[in-house]
C-alpha cells in the first residue's frame, strides 16, 4: 500500500528551513565550526547558517563567464548588428548622445574588461572562506520565524546578485536587507496602520567570512558581539571596541541620503550609507582559540557576572570539539530556563543559538 503523504505544518516547515545539517559545514583551512539552536516553542525566530560556497554555488563556472565577459567586453559590435550585451547596449545608447566621441568606446570597453577579471579574483577567494549568519527576530514563535525567514530569503537572493556583478559581498547587500525590514509608510499607511503601532518586523542580524586560520570579517545589526576565547590564557579576551562596529538592528534605521528615505519611518538617522570601513574584523591568532557566537537567549552581551559563567563551561570544554563545546554552552543556557519556570517566569524564555568557530 503506497504510503500516505502528509504535508508539514507550517511550525514544521519554518523550524526545518532555518536550520541546517552538518552535511553543509564548510570546510576552510585551519578551522573548525559547529552551531546549534534550541526554539522557545515548536518554533522559533532565531536562524543560522552555514555559507558554503563552494557547494552551493558552481564557483569554476561563474569565474569562466567573468572571464568570457572580460573578452567579449573588449570586442567591437559589427555595424549593423544588435547589441550582444550590456556593454553593447550601453555604448549604443551612448553613441546617441552629445559630446559622444570615438575614443570614449574603447575606454569604455577596458574598464567594464577589467571590471569583469576583478569579479573572477574576488569569486576564486571563496574556495577558502566560508559564510557564517545569524539572525534573531523579534519576539519567540511563528510571526518570529516568518520574520527570520524573509531576512534568510531576501539575503539568498541578494546574494545572487551579489556573485553575478561583484565576486562577494559588499554593505550594498546588508543596506538593502535593512530596508526589505523598514516600516513602510506607504505601504503600513494603506492597512490602517501608524507610525506608532508596534507591530514592526525587527531583527538582529551578524554576518561574518571566514577564512583559513581564523580571520573572521564581520558586520553587525544590534546583534550581541562575538566573544573570543583564548586557549592559552583560558578566558574571554576583552577586544577595543573600535574594532566591534554595530549597527541598529535591521529595520528601524535608513541613511539620510537613501532616495527612498521617506518611504520609510526611521527611528534614527544616519548621515549615509555604510561603506568598506564599517566591516569589522578578527582574527584567532592560536590553535585552540575560540570564536563564540550566540543570541540574546543564551547571553544578551552585558551580564558581568553571566559571562563570567559561560566563561566557566568554556574553560571545561575548549579542548573538546565545537560540537561537544556548543552542546556544553546549550546545555548549560537551557538550564536557566528551567529556574525561571520554577520562578514562573517562563515568558522570559528565549530562543537560544550557539555558534563556535575554532582554530584548530
Amino acid at each position: 500500500m503506497a504510503k500516505t503523504y502528509t504535508a508539514p505544518s507550517i511550525d514544521e516547515y519554518l523550524r526545518k528551513r532555518l536550520m541546517p545539517v552538518e552535511g553543509v559545514i564548510p570546510h576552510v583551512q585551519g578551522i573548525e565550526m559547529y552551531g546549534s539552536s534550541i526554539p522557545a516553542g515548536t518554533v522559533g525566530g532565531d536562524l543560522f547558517e552555514y555559507i558554503n560556497f563552494q557547494q552551493r554555488y558552481d564557483l569554476d563556472a561563474r569565474i569562466q563567464r567573468a572571464l568570457k565577459r572580460s573578452k567579449e567586453y573588449l570586442e567591437k559590435l559589427p555595424a549593423g548588428a544588435p547589441p550582444r550585451n550590456s556593454v553593447d547596449d550601453h555604448l549604443k545608447w551612448l553613441k546617441t548622445r552629445p559630446g559622444y566621441q570615438p575614443e570614449m568606446e574603447p575606454a569604455y570597453r577596458e574598464a567594464r574588461s577589467s571590471d569583469q577579471v576583478r569579479v573572477a579574483e574576488d569569486l576564486r577567494q571563496l574556495y577558502s572562506t566560508a559564510g557564517v549568519l545569524l539572525v534573531d527576530a523579534q519576539g519567540h514563535g511563528i510571526i518570529s520565524a516568518k520574520i527570520a525567514s524573509t531576512v534568510h530569503d531576501t539575503f539568498h537572493a541578494l546574494m545572487l546578485s551579489e556573485l553575478d556583478h561583484r565576486g562577494k559581498t559588499t554593505p550594498e547587500l546588508f543596506e538593502r536587507i535593512n530596508l526589505r525590514l523598514a516600516q513602510s509608510v506607504t505601504a503600513r499607511n494603506a492597512l490602517g496602520r501608524s507610525e506608532n503601532e508596534d507591530a514592526q518586523e525587527i531583527a538582529t542580524m551578524l554576518y561574518g567570512e571566514v577564512r583559513p586560520y581564523g580571520y573572521f570579517r564581520f558586520v553587525n545589526f544590534g546583534h550581541p558581539p562575538p566573544l573570543v576565547f583564548s586557549a592559552e590564557f583560558r578566558k574571554f579576551m576583552e577586544i577595543d571596541k573600535s574594532r566591534m562596529v554595530q549597527f541598529l538592528p535591521l529595520g528601524v534605521q535608513i541613511p539620510e541620503d537613501h532616495p527612498d528615505r521617506n518611504k520609510y519611518f526611521s527611528l534614527d538617522s544616519r548621515e549615509e550609507r555604510r561603506s568598506p570601513s564599517v566591516v569589522a574584523e578578527l582574527t584567532l591568532l592560536s590553535p585552540g582559540d575560540i570564536f563564540f557566537l550566540y543570541t540574546d537567549g543564551v547571553y544578551d552581551g552585558s551580564d558581568k557576572g553571566e559571562r563570567e559563567k559561560l566563561e566557566a563551561v568554556m574553560r571545561d570544554y575548549y579542548r573538546q570539539t565545537p560540537k561537544d563545546i556548543c552542546k556544553a554552552l546549550l546545555d548549560y543556557a537551557t538550564k536557566k530556563d528551567d529556574r525561571l519556570r520554577q520562578n514562573g517566569e517562563e515568558d522570559r524564555i528565549d530562543d537560544k543559538t550557539v555558534f563556535i568557530i575554532k582554530r584548530s
